[in-house]
């Protein structure tokens, strides 16, 4: 049985769950404060903090671990990912006050003076400055480094932002972006460690199960009674994955029943544009995998 490593809180943990209990794959544990626990009994799941997750994983304590793209570069250890998990999307940027005219990466320590760079992620940061060939001294800190320029600790913050409004908050500006960053399925570099071959196939198995429940998020599942006459003109509103499929109905010359897979954010006017056609009986749901 595999085990994987789930982050223990937070909203990286909350969304986890969810992915998983929408792949059939339930956390199923004797408390809220257990460490260990079956996921739809084919798997075993431990919880462990995020940032610890690259070092279980790469240490062979985990076949498996889900954490943020962020931490799997920051930890420096040879892990693969296999899955982009499509949620806890950041950046990873450099930041320095709005009255420090630090406009560009370029313009830090152009004079030759060394700047002091503030940040929770000191290898990230330390390798893309030497790539950028820029003088710094990397201030490691634990947390809210937005405030590090305001006390003199540092001139320059490395920091994760969602949407800037912090960094904006605390008269911060967005320099560049160092590292985009998601949560992601990840594995020791060539896969689990321990029984490879069926390790490898469970492996391919909870990868297939995930991907069919992120493909099939933002898509539905339309069905609706249209004019044969009109069915080149519904062929263009519904393309589909591989176009409609159409069915014959019973006892009707006139009309045909179609089925396609339609993304959620313009079924308002997919639905609209099909009435425009003569379509009626329309039915949309919602799909829980999709398996191309």
């Amino acid at each position: 049985m595999l085990r994987i490593a789930l982050p223990n809180k937070g909203r990286l943990s909350e969304d986890t769950r969810e992915l998983f209990n929408d792949a059939g794959l339930e956390v199923r544990s004797s408390g809220e404060r257990t460490l260990t626990a079956s996921l739809g009994g084919e798997f075993e799941a431990i919880f462990v903090r995020a940032q610890d997750i690259p070092e279980f994983v790469a240490d062979g304590a985990a076949d498996v671990g889900v954490t943020g793209w962020d931490l799997v570069n920051e930890s420096g250890r040879p892990l693969t990912s296999h899955l982009d998990l499509g949620f806890g999307r950041c950046r990873l940027v450099v930041a320095a006050r709005e009255d420090s005219g630090i406009r560009a990466v370029a313009d830090i320590g152009k004079d030759g003076q060394r700047m002091r760079v503030a940040t929770v992620f000191p290898n990230i940061t330390r390798r893309f400055f030497e790539q950028a060939g820029r003088p710094v001294d990397v201030v490691p800190v634990s947390g809210a480094a937005e405030i590090a320029p305001h006390l003199g600790i540092a001139d320059v913050v490395v920091d994760l932002t969602s949407t800037g409004s912090t960094l904006r908050v605390n008269g911060l500006r967005e320099i560049e972006t160092v590292l985009r960053s998601s949560a992601h399925l990840i594995t020791a570099e060539g896969g689990p460690r321990h029984g490879a071959a069926d390790r490898r196939q469970e492996l391919d198995d909870l990868v297939t199960a995930l991907a069919s429940v992120i493909r099939a998020r933002g898509q539905r599942y339309l069905m609706a009674n249209v004019p044969r006459a009109a069915l080149h003109q519904v062929r263009e509103v519904l393309p589909g994955l591989n176009g409609p499929t159409v069915i014959e109905i019973a006892e009707s010359s006139q009309y045909v029943a179609v089925h396609a897979v339609v993304s959620a954010a313009t079924i308002y006017r997919t639905i609209s544009q099909l009435r425009a056609l003569g379509g009626e009986g329309i039915l949309v749901t919602r799909i829980e995998r999709l398996v191309p």
